[in-house]
């Protein structure tokens, strides 16, 4: 029986900070010195850093390393230093460096074996948050650009989630507007037996297979159901209304199955038509008129939007009567303040950036008591893709771009994810599809997912239970490789909660990445099912807290993690 008392690596850690933090307030009392540790550049500089010597330095108009000398001799002396610290070196101008007691370290396999996929996740603090993703004009069929901005929304939703967040999931449908006049009379013509290239195609018409899709199933008087909708054409060609409602079920219908296929899931589908035919873009108008905060210039009704940081004043109403496209977006965000939800986040492609300024200006304009960086915005850019060594920029089903349904059905939903994921949202990215089917190391998402595989493949060949394993004494793990493994384990928590303030799930990409690395690293130094049961009870347990965290990990990317590869 162990006389060690289990704790998490996590609450070790709190107790640390708890010491650190009261003996920072004897050396500066008032001052409020920031009680932090850092993870080395340098794995061999030890397990923690602190910089509190060097911040206090002004301070206390002292030499940064006589201060750390200090500060070290009263963190050894406390109770939690003592119990969980075997040895603090001093570095540099005055950093301390310090190494953990293998004990410590061991703390993390029972913390991720007891709490299963709750390591690392945080209680309901009761408090709700909107996130609207892909938000796509129901006027074609998905494209890359919709599958980064799909998995990014998801993943985002699901690390705030794992903070405690109560998190809902909205789609924006832009079904109202001049892309759905353009898409009736698309459908129309090739109704009428005109397509493109034919004397009488609009240059703005939409070009791809799909449309003659939906005019053929228009014709032959189908029925389409999706969302909130369901529609029988009448199959009459002159018929433009009906081939407008016949065409936006039609595509919504065919962005739903993507999505489906994608794993990607929506708590409401809110309607832009809903916003003109309840009146709250008038009324969203007519507060702003009588706030005072529009002006009549050229014809056209403009929104004061420089009181509100913007460059320049902004267009509400053309002098033809159609509003621009963000006043509708202003009336979607009170609904969405109203509604309960003070914190939002929108996610975009940076082609939006220039509403960002006017939308914000339009909802402070309207007085309702909407704080100045409502909602918050994550932005992503485009998405290159690669087949054969050679750029590929159409789709004969679209027209004019690749789909995600292309990228699915060449690759697969994980790889997708995976590789959506792998960067941050505004950094170019170029999508590999001969990378990302192959079942080598150099595939991240293979590599990631067979570390699982390997595990789940120990985990078998040993067939003991997971009791067995939450009560091993841990002291085996006491090697190199094992207390690099546990000290990367122990860090999933603070990636996950950074990951989720800083809306950034490629942060998760990265580190599932290394976990699988010090695994591979692990086992290739030490056999695991070795005969002494002991020892092998202690690493079996690891490696099954390792496949727990990669688990984790993949599912907040909405990526599996296969048992068999």
């Amino acid at each position: 029986m162990r006389s060690l008392e289990l704790r998490p690596m996590v609450s070790v850690k709190t107790e640390l900070l708890a010491a650190l933090a009261a003996e920072l307030e004897k050396l500066a009392p008032g001052v409020g010195a920031p009680a932090a540790f850092e993870l080395p550049k340098q794995t061999g500089h030890g397990d923690l850093a602190c910089t509190a010597a060097l911040q206090l330095a002004r301070t206390l108009k002292a030499k940064p390393r006589d201060i750390a000398e200090r500060l070290r001799a009263a963190l050894l002396a406390t109770p939690a230093f003592e119990r969980w610290v075997a040895a603090i070196e001093i570095a540099g101008p005055g950093f301390l460096n310090l190494q953990l007691k293998p004990a410590a370290k061991q703390q993390v396999v029972h913390a991720v074996l007891s709490e299963g996929e709750r390591f690392g996740a945080q209680p309901d603090r009761g408090q709700r948050i909107i996130v609207e993703f892909v938000s796509a004009n129901p006027t074609g069929p998905l494209h890359v650009g919709h599958g980064r901005q799909g998995a990014l929304g998801d993943a985002i939703c699901n690390l705030l989630a794992t903070q405690g967040w109560q998190v809902h999931r909205e789609f924006y449908y832009n079904d109202a507007g001049v892309q759905i006049d353009t898409l009736a009379h698309s459908v129309q013509l090739r109704a009428q037996g005109v397509k493109p290239g034919d004397a009488g195609w609009p240059e703005a018409a939409y070009n791809g297979d799909y449309i003659q899709d939906i005019a053929d199933d228009f014709l032959a008087r189908k029925s389409v159901k999706s969302g909130d909708r369901e529609y029988t054409a009448s199959g009459n060609a002159a018929d433009l209304d009906g081939i407008r409602q016949f065409a936006v079920a039609y595509l919504r219908r065919e962005q739903d199955e993507d999505l489906r296929a994608f794993g990607v899931r929506f708590d409401q589908f809110y309607l832009e038509s809903s916003l003109y035919r309840d009146g709250r873009v008038q009324a969203a108008v007519d507060r702003l008129v009588a706030g005072g905060k529009t002006y009549t210039k050229d014809g056209a009704l403009w929104l004061r939007t420089t009181d509100y940081g913007d460059d320049k004043d902004r267009v509400m109403r053309k002098s033809d009567g159609h509003y621009t496209y963000f006043v509708p977006d202003v009336a979607y965000h009170v609904t969405k303040w109203e509604r309960g939800y003070h914190n939002a986040v929108n996610i975009q492609g940076t082609d939006h950036h220039g509403t960002i300024a006017r939308v914000r200006a339009g909802l402070q304009a309207m007085g309702a008591g909407i704080p100045k960086g409502y909602p918050d915005y994550v932005l992503h850019t485009m998405v290159r893709v690669v087949r054969g060594g050679q750029e590929v920029k159409i789709s004969k089903r679209a027209g004019s771009y690749v789909t995600l349904r292309d990228l699915i059905e060449w690759t697969s939903a994980d790889a997708v994810r995976f590789f959506l994921l792998s960067r941050k949202p505004d950094t170019e990215y170029t999508f590999d599809v001969d990378l990302a089917i192959q079942k080598n190391n150099d595939n991240p998402v293979y590599y990631v997912q067979y570390a699982h595989a390997r595990i789940c493949s120990v985990l078998h060949a040993w067939g003991g239970d997971m009791q067995t394993l939450k009560n091993a004494d841990f002291a085996p793990l006491d090697t190199p490789a094992a207390q690099a493994l546990m000290l990367k384990l122990s860090a999933y928590p603070g990636v996950l909660a950074a990951a989720a303030t800083d809306f950034a799930p490629h942060d998760i990409t990265f580190y599932l990445r290394e976990l699988a690395a010090d695994y591979h690293r692990y086992y290739d130094a030490e056999r695991i099912l070795v005969d002494d049961v002991a020892v092998k009870t202690a690493r079996v347990a690891l490696a099954a807290a390792v496949a727990q965290v990669l688990r984790s990990g993949l599912t907040v990317l909405g990526v599996s993690a296969p048992a068999k590869m």
